[in-house]
């Protein structure tokens, strides 16, 4: 059984009270269960996690390195700021999917940019809490390959 870890950035804690139209009504601890149950179906388990913090973000990817055999990540803003997250994810050499609930490509012009998708295995966008399970049957697909 391969550990994957899912984690999200800021304002994700917010779920299902913050624009729902663009977000969805699902509450994070509602993806959490969705999470863990596909994780399951591929014989693996979920690390799930969310902050604010783009340090401890980073943090947890290093953990991921030594701990998981893989990371889905919801990197919410800091998808189109963060070198830091790009250069961890880089460094830790295992498979990596970005997921996003909204399709940041029919979104503002600054969201066109991720500084996550050129060093992600896949990228997700667009499917709600389901591009969550997406990503996890792509992760698992990559793992069994």
């Amino acid at each position: 059984m391969a550990t994957v870890y899912v984690l999200n950035g800021p304002n994700l804690n917010l779920l299902g009270s913050r624009e729902t139209a663009v977000y969805g009504a699902m509450t994070l601890a509602d993806i959490e269960k969705s999470c863990a149950e596909t994780a399951k179906r591929h014989g693996h388990s979920v690390v799930f996690r969310q902050s604010n913090h783009e340090g401890e973000l980073v943090d947890w990817l290093h953990e991921a390195k030594q701990k998981a055999a893989g990371v889905v990540i919801n990197p919410g803003a800091y998808t189109h700021t963060s070198i830091a997250l790009q250069d961890a994810i880089r460094a830790i050499g295992i498979p990596v999917v970005e997921v996003h609930l909204s399709n940041i490509f029919a979104r503002e012009e600054f969201r066109h940019h991720s500084y996550v998708s050129p060093v992600a295995r896949g990228v997700i966008c667009g499917f709600g809490p389901k591009g969550y399970e997406l990503a996890i049957d792509g992760l698992a697909n990559a793992l069994s390959a």
